[in-house]
């Protein structure tokens, strides 16, 4: 089961992936940091250097994925049309 739901557009998501490369998805929320990485890792053919997770006032679980150098946020994020 894919812990990833959907990926964060908002303009703070967008500031992250241009100068933390860090990516942000609202996931499952059942989902551990370990299953967010394995997943990321997979789907996008990318090494993650972290996994951050919070739950919004909404009750949605958000992860923010930061990614290894050499891996850059703005492809993965060109691939998802974000940017």
């Amino acid at each position: 089961m894919a812990s990833i739901l959907y990926p964060v557009t908002n303009e703070k998501a967008i500031g992250l992936i241009e100068f933390q490369n860090t990516l942000t998805f609202v996931v499952q929320p059942s989902a551990t940091k370990s299953q967010i990485k394995k997943d990321v890792e997979e789907l996008f053919e990318v090494k993650v250097e972290s996994v951050n997770t919070l739950i919004t006032p909404s009750g949605k679980k958000r992860a923010y994925v930061k990614l290894q150098k050499g891996f850059k946020a703005d492809d993965v994020a060109a691939k998802l049309k974000i940017i």
